[in-house]
């Protein structure tokens, strides 16, 4: 079995989630990306893209874990790790379950709709076949920054 990124990894791959973020920008979406970690390198990435597929599950984690399903031929994730710049909704935490997601590291929680501590508490629901290790990882004032920079330029535009 694969080993999972440890702590001292999570700076490096939560800048690639956080470059993944600023790709939304360009085209309007709230900038929030995400990676696919297996066995040490990146084989899924996203950024939100539901402004620009005019789609409501464009996320970030959702692109990412398709990508990761194709690169590695199956859709079960066993041995990969999630890192996303916000903390994941419940569409994206319960993808992250069926997925078979080892581990979900996020930069920075979300209050308004984060559904692995802020909102609801997906990955440790116990009545679910599968619960995914979890923590707050690293860059979380980069990516708390970029989402506060990204809503104020949007509410100075209206």
């Amino acid at each position: 079995m694969s080993s999972l990124p440890g702590v001292a990894d999570d700076d490096g791959f939560m800048t690639a989630a956080l470059d993944e973020a600023r790709a939304a920008i360009e085209h309007g979406d709230v900038p929030i990306g995400a990676v696919v970690v297996h066995e040490g390198a990146i084989v899924g990435k996203g950024h939100n893209a539901r402004e620009l597929d005019r789609d409501p599950t464009a996320h970030a984690e959702l692109i990412a874990l398709r990508e990761a399903a194709r690169v590695l031929g199956r859709w079960r994730l066993t041995g990969c790790a999630l890192y996303v710049t916000l903390e994941p909704c419940a569409m994206c935490a319960g993808a992250a379950v069926l997925a078979r997601i080892d581990l979900v590291v996020f930069a920075a929680p979300d209050p308004k709709a984060g559904a692995v501590r802020s909102v609801a508490e997906l990955l440790d629901e116990p009545a679910l076949n599968h619960h995914p290790k979890w923590r707050l990882g690293a860059r979380r004032v980069e990516a708390e920054a970029m989402l506060s920079e990204f809503f104020a330029g949007r509410r100075d535009r209206d």
